[in-house]
């Protein structure tokens, strides 16, 4: 299940995408936009500044932008970035441990097909395609 954390991280990076402006974008201005607490946002706008999707400036003229074009970024990096993986199960995380059940475990194909479409999904859209 995708948290508020990720869908609003994705309603923050759709905000920015329509301003469609390379000055920065006041916090309190897509708080006020989004209907969302800017206290909230705060945590989240440095999730995506850490993870190099906005750019932030303090200050007077100050605020976040996209630090790239909006069809450079796809969903799923973006859930991906506030959510940690979209893995159903552990045994399919990225660096997991092989699992000693694997060979008999007639339930992993099921989580690999549904794992792929969700990756598949996510990464096959991009925040342009949402605007």
């Amino acid at each position: 299940m995708i948290s508020t954390k990720g869908r609003y991280a994705l309603r923050v990076m759709l905000d920015l995408a329509q301003q469609g402006k390379s000055e920065f974008v006041p916090l309190k201005d897509i708080a006020a936009r989004q209907e969302i607490s800017k206290k909230y946002l705060e945590i989240i706008v440095k999730d995506l500044v850490k993870g190099g999707m906005l750019e932030g400036v303090s200050g007077k003229g100050g605020g976040y932008k996209l630090s790239r074009k909006p069809d450079d970024y796809t969903v799923g990096e973006i859930l991906e970035l506030l959510e940690g993986t979209l893995s159903p199960v552990a045994c399919l995380e990225k660096d997991a441990a092989v699992c000693p059940r694997a060979p008999e475990c007639l339930t992993l194909p099921l989580w690999r097909e549904y794992y792929q479409m969700s990756r598949d999904f996510f990464f096959g859209k991009k925040l342009s395609d949402l605007l």
